[in-house]
């Protein structure tokens, strides 16, 4: 008896266990909708439009209760409550929004052939890791400008060198036909003899 009690026991507190993590992932997933929901409110239109128009309300009932401190103590503790509840979702908001910028800024690092690895979550690091970092690429700063002077720009060269490619896979430039401006001007289809032959040089039967 005593051992099928110690059983039953184990397995309520097992059960137990695995039901208080789910309660709060349930709780967690509630929380954060609310939240998500109010931030999304709060920063449209309507938002704005209540809270102008309960500004305009309370002055508007200001001379009816005769400027009196309960009439003021109403818009402070209302002011007081929701500036209070509204610090903790634009925290809520911007630390989303940040890991999100992370995350991506990460998947690019991660991608790109020759960037360094070392970038990955570099919002952890210490402020000693950052600032070792940072003096590395003000080094790569002071080379660059060292080797290059100050009228030449690494995006004009590299204009040059598309510029160039372009050209070298560009074919053939197409011969001016006289005819065409001539009669696109006029309004009158070109005969076939105006045109002449058709298509480039040395492909007419």
């Amino acid at each position: 008896m005593e051992k099928s009690k110690k059983a039953s026991s184990q397995v309520t507190a097992s059960s137990a266990h695995a039901e208080s993590p789910r309660q709060g992932h349930r709780l967690s997933n509630a929380l954060e909708g609310v939240a998500h929901r109010v931030t999304e409110w709060t920063g449209g239109s309507w938002g704005f439009g209540v809270a102008l128009a309960t500004i305009v309300v309370w002055g508007v009932t200001g001379p009816i209760f005769g400027f009196s401190d309960t009439w003021q103590l109403v818009i402070n503790t209302g002011t007081t409550i929701i500036t209070f509840l509204m610090v903790f979702l634009i925290q809520r908001s911007q630390n989303k929004d940040a890991r999100a910028v992370h995350l991506k800024l990460n998947e690019i690092v991660a991608a790109l052939q020759g960037a360094s690895n070392r970038l990955i979550n570099v919002e952890d690091l210490t402020e000693t890791e950052i600032r070792l970092l940072h003096g590395h690429y003000q080094r790569l700063v002071t080379m660059a400008k060292r080797d290059l002077s100050l009228t030449v720009s690494h995006s004009v060269e590299e204009a040059d060198e598309r510029h160039r490619a372009k050209t070298r896979h560009r074919g053939p430039a197409v011969e001016r036909q006289p005819w065409r401006e001539r009669d696109l001007a006029s309004g009158t289809p070109p005969s076939l003899v105006d045109q002449g032959p058709i298509g480039p040089p040395g492909m007419v039967d």
